[in-house]
């Protein structure tokens, strides 16, 4: 149990939950000015209201920080399950509590209305609390939402004015407005069109919005065939064309089969800070729309916790008549008498729901973007923070530095280290060694002498380490750079490793496991963080071979071989790249150095080396 230190207000709360009943209900957890600051549904209330006040050190640190500011708490009894799901989702929304995960603002995105009228309008809205009416949407998707519009302007006749119009005064001498002259509207404000009709008008649109589309077309065709027998042929072609319109509608929105009636898909994903939910509802095998939205975590909760709090809040804002739910795993909190839940593994259910997982891959690939743009230092954090959760590193790595050699058939070898600290190069740390101890092309013996130099310089300095070390390379290179820090100098310093692939490309991530296996960390090229760490390796490979350049550019105009009298150095560096060290070109025989440099040349350099 919490004791008075952490929570002062510990002993009144233990009085209070002797008091708890062990039945459904929600509870609210208030502060000391009684501002409601956590809300949450449960079961058994008894059970859970007291887990918050029980093995508080194994808690998460949000949890902790919640229960060090409750000092009451408020218990609402109900009958069932569904009752504690709906009242949770009215009182979060009435309250905004503080360590609750909340949606967005409903006036974030457009709502198509059917106002609540005598002659109702549609109207285009983002404020649910202005207008009366039915409301569907929310539409994410401006594109979506004009076409919509558009395919509704062709198929029927509405009004759009402000005129406010009753049953019961209908001025049939008014003049109709110009939208009745060019076909907009059949000016039931003048009496040119009954209620009846205009109503069901009005209905066909709403049957519309709700994906009910067989109804229309029968209705449609039924007109036009009447019309036609009727010899009206003019306004049969209207009507075809009509069909035709909402058809091709139909089929571009259908993508499974007409008997997954009224479904609404839900998908997510999460990582530290944030939660990627999207809803897709479908209706007659037709996508009515698809919606994306972003929550900050608040109390490190689950995927599916998550889910269980979003999806009665998106049902409601949605106005979704769907009693069935196709997620990717079991939401328990969610009970099958609010939401039947259906976990697909195969056809079109499965279908939707890899479709809707699709859409919120993207949709959280767009939000690290917009956040990379608009708070680069915030993005960077959670970059960080996913590589330790990734590695299982004690700490976000901060500094991270990263090795790389660059040699010619060992000819000038050399190595170069660069520091990146908080996702930033930071030149002032970059380190460039030249490899003294190691004869030919030997990049594991290149990679154990710079490695032992930095890290017993730092160390015997007092320098601070690096949180992890990244070697330009596969398994190799990393098992030779763990010799040196563990075995060699016992330093604890975590280590990676970044594979390239055939065209030399940044392919994989690698790291030690619990267990001390090497495993891969899955990353895609299109995520934010395998773009850091490609710029990690990008960066030491230039480093090291600007180095390079510089200094084989510099050795050789003076070497051993330019003390040669006749020997200059271009012939110095053509013998340096074909047999790679002054060793080397020693033990070549006077007819092999003939072949590279010519007769004359190469009786000088035989008979000095010898």
């Amino acid at each position: 149990m919490v004791s008075s230190q952490i929570n002062p207000h510990i002993e009144y709360i233990k009085l209070k939950l002797k008091t708890i009943p062990e039945t459904p209900g929600v509870y609210q957890h208030l502060d000391a000015s009684g501002k409601v600051i956590y809300v949450g549904k449960a079961r058994n209330l008894q059970r859970r209201v007291s887990s918050y006040f029980t093995n508080y050190d194994e808690k998460s640190a949000k949890i902790k920080m919640l229960v060090r500011n409750i000092a009451d708490i408020r218990i609402t009894v109900v009958a069932t399950e569904v009752d504690a799901l709906l009242l949770e989702n009215n009182l979060i929304k009435q309250y905004q509590p503080r360590y609750n995960s909340l949606l967005k603002d409903d006036k974030t995105y457009p709502y198509l209305c059917i106002t609540d009228e005598d002659y109702p309008r549609l109207l285009l809205t983002r404020d649910r609390t202005r207008i009366k009416g039915q409301f569907f949407g929310p539409y994410p998707n401006g594109r979506i939402l004009r076409e919509l519009q558009d395919i509704i302007r062709h198929l029927f006749s509405y009004r759009t004015c402000n005129k406010p119009l009753h049953s019961d005064t209908i001025d049939t001498s008014s003049r109709p407005c110009i939208k009745h002259q060019i076909g907009l509207c059949n000016a039931p404000c003048a009496g040119l069109e009954s209620r009846e009709d205009y109503l069901a008008t009005i209905e066909n649109i709403r049957r519309i919005l709700k994906g009910d589309f067989g109804d229309i077309l029968d209705n449609l065709k039924h007109q036009m065939f009447d019309l036609a027998d009727k010899l009206r042929f003019e306004e049969a072609d209207a009507v075809k064309r009509r069909i035709r319109l909402l058809e091709d509608y139909q089929s571009r929105s259908t993508v499974v089969n007409t008997s997954v009636a009224d479904v609404d898909v839900y998908s997510i994903e999460s990582d530290e800070r944030h939660a990627y939910v999207n809803m897709m509802r479908v209706k007659n095998g037709s996508i009515i729309y698809s919606f994306s939205t972003e929550i900050k975590k608040q109390l490190d909760e689950t995927d599916a916790e998550m889910l269980a709090t979003v999806i009665p809040a998106l049902h409601e804002q949605t106005s979704s008549t769907a009693r069935e739910m196709v997620v990717p795993f079991p939401i328990d909190d969610i009970p099958e008498d609010y939401m039947r839940q259906n976990i697909p593994t195969k056809g079109d259910r499965r279908k939707l729901l890899d479709l809707s997982q699709r859409n919120i891959k993207a949709y959280r690939h767009q939000c690290a973007h917009q956040r990379m743009l608009v708070d680069p230092e915030a993005a960077v954090s959670g970059l960080l923070e996913r590589i330790q959760k990734e590695l299982h590193l004690p700490q976000p790595p901060v500094n991270i530095e990263c090795f790389d050699n660059s040699n010619i058939q060992g000819a000038f070898p050399v190595a170069a280290m660069v520091r990146f600290t908080n996702g930033k190069p930071n030149r002032s740390e970059y380190r460039k060694f030249n490899i003294k101890t190691v004869e030919g092309p030997d990049d594991y013996a290149s990679m154990t002498e710079i490695i032992q130099r930095r890290y017993r310089r730092i160390s015997d300095e007092g320098k601070p380490l690096p949180q992890l070390l990244i070697v330009d390379g596969g398994r190799g290179q990393m098992e030779v750079a763990r010799k040196v820090i563990v075995d060699q100098l016992h330093l604890d310093i975590p280590i990676a490793g970044l594979a390239k692939d055939d065209r030399h490309h940044t392919s994989e991530l690698l790291c030690y496991d619990k267990d001390g296996m090497i495993r891969t960390v899955q990353l895609k090229p299109s995520d934010q963080l395998f773009h850091l760490l490609e710029r990690i390796q990008n960066e030491v490979h230039r480093f090291a071979i600007t180095f390079h350049k510089d200094k084989r550019s510099k050795g050789t105009i003076k070497t051993a071989l330019t003390d040669i009298p006749g020997i200059g150095p271009k012939t110095a560096q053509e013998l340096l790249l074909k047999f790679g060290s002054i060793k080397q070109i020693r033990l070549q025989t006077l007819d092999d150095l003939t072949k590279a440099i010519g007769a004359a040349k190469a009786r000088i350099v035989y008979d000095h080396l010898h």
